[in-house]
Formats: C-alpha cells, sequence, structure tokens
C-alpha cells in the first residue's frame, strides 16, 4: 500500500508498505532537480556577493580587509556575508577566482579572429596592456593573493588552480600564434606564462610607481618575446 505525504511545496514522499509489513520511501523524481536549483541558487548568491567585494577587496588588499570591513563598504551586512561565506579567506579566494574566471576567456576574441601572427601578436599586446591599466586594482589584489598563499596553506589549492588556467589562456594564444606561422615554439608552457607573468607584474608595479609608459613598455615586450620564442619559419 503507498501513502503519499506532501512536505513542502513541491516535494512528496512516496512511503511504500510491502507484504511484510515494513514500509520504505521512495524520494520523489524532482528531488534530485530541487537540491540542484538551491545549490545554484546559494552558488549565483556567492557570486553576487564577490562582484560587490571586489572593489574593496582590490582597494584595501589582503592584510587590510576583513568581512566587517567589505560589510560597510558594501549594500550587504556583515552576517549576510557570514553566512555564505566562512571567513575571510574563503571570500578573497571566491573573488578573485570569479575575476580571473572572466579574464581567461578575455582572449578567446582575438584568438579566434586574427587571421596573420602580426594581428594576433599586437591585438595580444594591446589587451594585455588595456587590462593592466584599467583593471590595475584587481590584479594587484591577484598578485597579493599569490604572495599570500607562501604563507597561508589555505589559499594554494586556489592560487594553483588560477595559476594553471592563466597558463594554459596564455598557451592558447602562443599555439595560435605558431599555427599562423605554421611552426612550433621553441619554450614549455610553463616557461612561457613564467615569462610573460613576470613582465605583468613588472609592467604593473612600473604602471603604480607613477611611470605613464608602463602599458606600452608592456605590449612591445610581449610582441617581442613572441617573435623570439616562436621565430618566423625561413622561406
Amino acid at each position: 500500500m503507498a501513502h503519499i505525504a506532501r512536505t513542502g511545496r513541491n516535494a512528496v514522499t512516496t512511503t511504500v508498505e510491502n507484504a511484510s509489513g515494513t514500509t520504505k520511501k521512495s524520494s520523489p523524481s524532482n528531488a534530485d532537480k530541487v537540491s540542484r536549483r538551491q545549490v545554484d541558487k546559494f552558488s549565483d548568491r556567492r557570486d553576487e556577493l564577490a562582484e560587490a567585494a571586489l572593489q574593496t577587496l582590490a582597494e584595501l588588499g589582503y592584510a587590510r580587509t576583513s568581512l566587517r570591513e567589505i560589510a560597510q563598504n558594501s549594500e550587504f551586512s556583515h552576517g549576510v556575508l557570514h553566512y555564505y561565506f566562512s571567513d575571510k579567506v574563503d571570500l578573497i579566494t571566491h573573488c578573485v577566482r570569479h575575476y580571473k574566471a572572466r579574464c581567461v576567456t578575455r582572449y578567446d576574441g582575438i584568438v579566434s579572429t586574427a587571421q596573420t601572427p602580426d594581428e594576433l601578436r599586437a591585438g595580444f599586446g594591446a589587451i594585455l596592456a588595456e587590462t593592466m591599466i584599467n583593471e590595475a586594482t584587481m590584479h594587484r589584489l591577484w598578485y597579493d593573493l599569490r604572495a599570500q598563499s607562501l604563507f597561508e596553506d589555505s589559499f594554494r589549492a586556489d592560487v594553483a588552480a588560477i595559476d594553471e588556467s592563466l597558463e594554459n589562456m596564455i598557451w592558447r594564444i602562443v599555439s595560435r600564434y605558431a599555427e599562423l606561422l605554421d611552426t612550433e615554439p621553441t619554450i614549455t608552457p610553463a616557461a612561457m606564462y613564467g615569462v610573460f607573468d613576470g613582465l605583468f607584474q613588472q609592467s604593473l608595479l612600473r604602471h603604480f610607481s607613477g611611470d605613464a609608459s608602463a602599458a606600452t613598455y608592456l605590449s612591445d615586450a610581449v610582441q617581442s618575446i613572441l617573435l623570439q620564442v616562436v621565430p618566423t619559419p625561413h622561406a
């Protein structure tokens, strides 16, 4: 015999009594869907809070920022932040992951549309220099977080994952550049990322130090490096 009990707006639990008199419960077919929607809603809310917190984090940095400080500079209460994030580390790592997830797709357009090596090289250099200037505080927060991972174990897994995604992003560009030249890069993905990351951080520091030529320096240096690691084949 089956007994139907309603436990919520859409949740239905079915209790089945078998011949031996014992009963068992069968979960509703849409229970998993409801659970996934709840998880997705929670995740979306974390993304929304991360977006609101990014500017404060980017301005103040890791050491000078607390959940209470972020709450005071946003429309959300300290209690709301603490409900969705266990602590400052949880919030900051989520914020940086959220931001960098957008960064790694920023160059997909030029990679897919460039028809010549020169077009790709110039386009990549220009976009890299532009984001270094326009989103300088966000990039500073990333380097702050990466430096903190040398001391904070809790940061390391997230930093490693972000680094890997950035390395893959750089390699997509270099691989496409080599493909347009019908040749192969003379450098490994990890080494290429290390070179470009070092140039970017160096240029960012120059920018914060008031060097008006930082963006031009970065664009020119990146394009020069590409010419060296993916040399034009001799006719």
